[in-house]
């Protein structure tokens, strides 16, 4: 069975581990040639004969030079993080039996605890551009890139993007010249080429390992963006981040996530994917993705024959989305999309990377069957909703993160993405985003994915005034809280203010 971490807020790691046999020489032995006389053999001296298993390990090309050229670019990552405290649990004593302490309810400023980890990375630019993985980095404290020369740098993030673990980083110091590597060609890569890694697993600065692509395009479960190359690679801590080379000295993956508990097994981002994004990082810090706004599903090729298709690859859309993307260009359940700008779509997942990559607003050409018949259908790209929660909220004031401590609950303003995407019919008011076990919120049976639309009956625009009417309240006064929930149902809560 293949375990894989959570994504992206578990530690994915990768590495390769140099297995070469005489088996699997890049160079065939000279073929054999006709004996010599013995004369000849005995002028040679006892001192030239070369054992037949010496001779063959001879014959066997170095990768010296290829590591030589490009391991001075590869960099140890080290980070001290801080553990992310959910809000309202600063006083929560179940936070210390989980995340360690005492047990006895510390202030955040008493507790707050500082992780230590390493990873890879790389230079991709002389100036101090270096990518490596979301993962290595999140929630860091301070960032120390240390080349293999010996020198440290401070690093800061310059961009992330949690969905595909990729992240830039650059050196804060004013340095020029430093070693760096480019970006090839993964497509370009076949299964059964040779790859070679450079890491630091276990803080073993520099370690080179040497293996071939074994896959392509494979779904591990991180995030919906799935495209992983395939390495034999046995896994060890500290490869994260860390580059995988074609032949050519050229980047073609970020080593990422393995399976648990096996050998051999390792995924690497692959470079064209991480090129598609680095312009963003770089400009924006992070990644706006196209949307269609669709339910999908695989075509298979008994769903082909029953919607008598002439095709057996591409993607079925199940659901359209109303006032989506979709929605606004005609698209209907059961189209089954095969191309998108005339790339050929194979699989849902390969639609749903292929539109991720399309710019918010950009008009994007279909090719679908529809009752049989092929059509083409242009759609004007939406911007992808953060379905995932991933993109930080902005920090609450003190007065409302005091307000929400006091009940035990996290709250933020609703927009209308996530409106939208979440299907409340209303435009305004306080989404309940966290609630603390055992807090007077859980007591009123409150619960994340709520929205306040009212507070002693008037109205809650905002996650502002919501804290502010529970400030207001008196001690051991009670809240009447009108929830909504998706699709327009209205509840009551009592809310009892300690």
């Amino acid at each position: 069975m293949t375990h894989t971490l959570p994504p992206f807020r578990r530690k994915l790691v990768a590495a390769v581990l140099v297995l070469v046999s005489p088996t699997l020489a890049l160079a065939q032995a000279p073929a054999p040639q006709p004996s010599a006389p013995k004369t000849q053999q005995a002028a040679s001296g006892q001192a030239g004969n070369l054992q037949p298993a010496t001779r063959e390990a001879q014959s066997l090309a170095s990768l010296a030079p290829l590591v030589e050229s490009v391991k001075s670019a590869v960099v140890n990552v080290d980070v001290q993080a801080r553990p992310e405290v959910p809000e309202g649990m600063e006083d929560n004593p179940l936070f210390d039996r989980f995340f360690g302490g005492n047990g006895r309810g510390r202030g955040r400023g008493d507790r707050e605890q500082i992780r230590q980890g390493a990873g890879s990375g790389f230079i991709i630019d002389p100036k101090g551009l270096v990518l490596t993985n979301n993962h290595v980095i999140e929630d860091a404290v301070t960032i120390t890139i240390r080349l293999d020369d010996g020198r440290s740098f401070t690093g800061e993030v310059v961009g992330r993007d949690p969905l595909t673990d990729v992240a830039v980083v650059k050196v804060k110091e004013k340095v020029d010249q430093l070693p760096s590597v480019k970006l090839g060609d993964s497509d370009a890569v076949r299964v059964g080429d040779w790859v070679l890694a450079i890491g630091n697993p276990f803080g073993l600065a520099s370690s080179v390992s040497v293996g071939i692509l074994s896959a392509r395009a494979r779904e591990i479960g991180a995030s919906v963006y799935d495209d992983f190359l395939q390495t034999d690679a046995a896994i060890n801590p500290g490869n994260s981040g860390g580059p995988l080379f074609n032949m050519k000295g050229e980047v073609v993956g970020i080593n990422t996530a393995i399976v648990g508990g096996g050998t051999g097994i390792g995924f690497s981002v692959p470079s064209n994917l991480i090129k598609a994004l680095l312009p963003q990082l770089e400009k924006e810090g992070s990644v706006t993705r196209g949307w269609l706004g669709v339910g999908i599903q695989p075509l298979t090729r008994e769903l082909g024959q029953a919607l008598k298709l002439p095709v057996s690859e591409g993607a079925i859309l199940t659901q359209i989305n109303p006032g989506s993307p979709a929605a606004k260009a005609g698209l209907k359940a059961d189209d089954v999309v095969v191309a998108v700008d005339g790339k050929p779509v194979r699989s849902d997942s390969e639609l749903t990377r292929t539109v991720a990559l399309k710019k918010p607003n950009s008009v994007t050409t279909l090719s679908l069957y529809r009752d049989g018949k092929k059509q083409d259908v242009k759609v004007t790209m939406g911007t992808r909703p953060d379905l995932e929660g991933l993109t930080k909220k902005k920090p609450e004031a003190a007065d409302e993160q005091d307000s929400s401590r006091r009940v035990g609950v996290s709250l933020q303003d609703l927009d209308a993405r996530t409106a939208s995407q979440a299907g409340f019919t209303e435009r305004a008011g306080a989404l309940i985003t966290d609630i603390v076990p055992g807090s007077p919120a859980d007591r009123a049976q409150l619960a994340p994915g709520m929205l306040v639309v009212e507070a002693n009956r008037k109205p809650i625009a905002s996650a502002k005034e919501l804290a502010a009417a529970i400030r207001a309240a008196p001690k051991g006064s009670t809240l009447l809280l009108r929830v909504a929930g998706p699709g327009g149902g209205r509840l009551l809560r009592a809310l009892t203010v300690p």
